[in-house]
């Protein structure tokens, strides 16, 4: 009643499934994605600041903002006075800084919007990254990208498990000196860094405990 080459209908029907799935699996794997849907993300702040003509072009430690960066678990947002040491001098009638001044007039924080987030559920720890050991560090740049380099803020790097993990299991790829902790430019120094992870016995954990608590 029919051809003979209906009979390889399930045989094609099952291997376009196979192929479907691997292609969906994919789809999803990549653009449901933080590399996808998160790297890039750079929202509008209420107030024009530009990373690449303070921390560039002016040579901002990234500290003098965020103070708290090698001490506590958060990278503190500065304060509104942190703006104001320099602004109550320099631009001072500038019209895009007119927030900044409301925000020393009355108290009222500026609404900066996060631009690095990471779920509730995970455990991060600023000081233990900036400071390890006394000696080392893993810098600023392997997490937020090239800042001095950027007029808006974005998200660099996935932030996700798999991101974390491949650092935590190969450090020594992004350690370096504790003073060079803000440096952009700084020039990787494998030796150094396998030396001092050997030296100071660094060896992050990978199990779940340690960002899941």
């Amino acid at each position: 009643m029919f051809p003979k080459w209906t009979n390889h209908i399930p045989t094609f029907v099952a291997a376009g499934a196979g192929v479907g799935v691997v292609l969906v699996v994919s789809f999803i794997n990549y653009y449901f994605s933080p590399r996808f849907t998160d790297v890039g993300y750079a929202p509008e702040q209420p107030v024009q600041y530009s990373h690449k003509l303070h921390a560039g072009l002016l040579g901002f430690d990234c500290r003098y903002c965020h103070n708290t960066v090698e001490h506590a678990a958060h990278a503190a947002i500065p304060a509104t006075q942190t703006c104001l040491n320099c602004h109550k001098e320099v631009k001072k009638d500038s019209p895009r800084l007119q927030m900044v001044r409301d925000s020393g007039a009355t108290g009222e924080p500026i609404p900066w919007v996060k631009v690095h987030m990471l779920p509730d559920y995970a455990y991060f720890n600023h000081s233990v990254h900036t400071n390890i050991r006394g000696e080392g560090a893993i810098g600023c740049v392997s997490c937020h990208g090239r800042i001095d380099q950027m007029e808006v803020v974005r998200q660099d790097q996935p932030l996700n498990m798999g991101w974390c993990l491949e650092c935590h299991r190969e450090p020594e790829a992004h350690l370096r000196p504790r003073e060079e902790l803000t440096n952009m430019t700084y020039e990787h120094d494998s030796q150094w860094a396998l030396e001092f992870k050997e030296r100071g016995e660094v060896n992050p954990p990978q199990h779940c405990s340690a960002c899941h608590r």
